[in-house]
């Protein structure tokens, strides 16, 4: 009996090594899959290199979690060592390096983030790593042993590289270390198979070759397409402002995805949720719609989706405030906070957000209700505002 593998195909941009004629020994995945007598380890990796994650970050983790429904295991690894490097896949200049405090703080706010995704419950399922485990004991010897497996011409042919070295960009030593480190990753956890964006088959094939050079059969490549952002233009980013962050608040959710380009419709459905892509409406006004409300649901549950669409957020009008106005200010005058000293509290402990992002400023102001409208305002996980006329 053929075995279904649709969960393993859909949203997949290239499974590698496949089956070739010159290379007839290689098995593919799916066979592998179907004769393996135990659970595969699934390994996925995440730099904690800043606070927050979007729905981009999400579809290698709703690989991880199908492949956990399928009954192997996910070995998500937290890059607490690496991050204090920073990949440097598709940067045109060295990245800042983290203190290990950021890190930490940065990957337990991961951590919480992704457990709408996980399976965290089913003993067995998950596996949660940190790197510093056995990069921070590499000694010299092992460091050297590394650096041997690969040569100058084959680090300035990662795409990122030769492209600073073109532009006579410098390329500082350390970064040679990091497609290396991350791939001893998998030579220290043992993958089967590792998850990553179309960006990431460099570093996921320095992970084979590393396993192959220390004895191991060399895993699996899953490469998964990068998403657009809801410019419809360029990849999703927060730094671009067209991204939907896990920790926006439903609503922000919501009205962001129901303006979502007719064109990326499908491939939104197809890697954000599991809905059949031949059962979608045929109105791209309902696909918005249809697309808001699954998205939602999956992190916040349907009654978040029908407290959405009964317009039960609560509005403050901006024509009861006179600018220029504080941020500390209106969180008082809004009742989320009971003076604008407390509202200065709660913004230097890091709980007040804006539209999602988070506002540590306690000078920060505005200038214009028009800066405002139609803006979500959040203090802690409960309390919200939309500012209207």
């Amino acid at each position: 009996m053929t075995q279904d593998f649709s969960w393993l195909h859909r949203g997949v941009a290239e499974i590698f090594p496949q089956p070739t004629d010159s290379d007839s020994e290689v098995d593919s995945l799916e066979k592998v899959l179907a004769t393996t007598t135990r659970p595969l380890r699934v390994k996925y990796g995440i730099d904690p290199t800043g606070a927050e994650i979007h729905l981009g970050h999400s579809i290698p983790m709703r690989k991880l979690r199908a492949f956990q429904d399928a009954g192997h295991i996910a070995v998500l690894i937290i890059g607490d060592f690496t991050a204090r490097i920073g990949d440097p896949t598709g940067k045109s200049e060295v990245r800042r390096q983290l203190t290990q405090e950021e890190v930490a703080k940065n990957a337990q706010n991961y951590l919480e983030q992704v457990r709408p995704i996980l399976d965290f419950d089913t003993p067995g399922s998950l596996e949660v790593r940190y790197n510093s485990e056995w990069l921070s004991k590499l000694d010299l010897e092992k460091i050297q042993e590394l650096l041997s497996t690969m040569t100058v011409g084959q680090m300035l042919a990662k795409e990122g590289f030769a492209e600073r070295y073109k532009k006579e960009n410098p390329i500082f030593l350390h970064e040679f270390l990091y497609p290396l480190m991350q791939g001893y990753d998998s030579v220290a956890v043992e993958a089967d198979v590792e998850l990553g964006g179309t960006d990431q088959k460099f570093n996921i094939a320095v992970g084979r070759d590393l396993q192959r050079h220390f004895g191991q059969k060399p895993q699996f490549g899953v490469l998964l397409p990068i998403l657009i952002g809801t410019d419809g233009v360029q990849k999703m980013s927060k730094s671009l402002g067209n991204y939907v962050g896990l920790l926006e608040h439903p609503a922000q959710k919501y009205q962001k995805l129901q303006g979502v380009p007719d064109h990326l419709l499908k491939q939104y459905f197809e890697l954000l949720t599991d809905l059949s892509l031949d059962k979608l409406p045929e109105n791209p006004r309902d696909r918005q719609k249809l697309l808001a409300q699954e998205i939602v649901r999956q992190y916040h549950g349907q009654e978040a989706v029908t407290q959405i669409e009964a317009g039960d957020m609560p509005e403050f009008s901006l024509s009861q405030v006179q600018f220029p106005a504080k941020l500390s200010y209106l969180l008082n005058v809004t009742q989320l906070c009971k003076s604008s000293g407390e509202g200065k509290r709660k913004i230097q402990e890091g709980g007040v957000r804006l539209d999602g992002d988070r506002i540590t400023d306690v000078d920060t102001s505005f200038q214009e209700a028009k800066e405002l409208y139609g803006r979500v305002l959040q203090l802690g996980k409960n309390k919200f505002v939309r500012f209207v006329n």
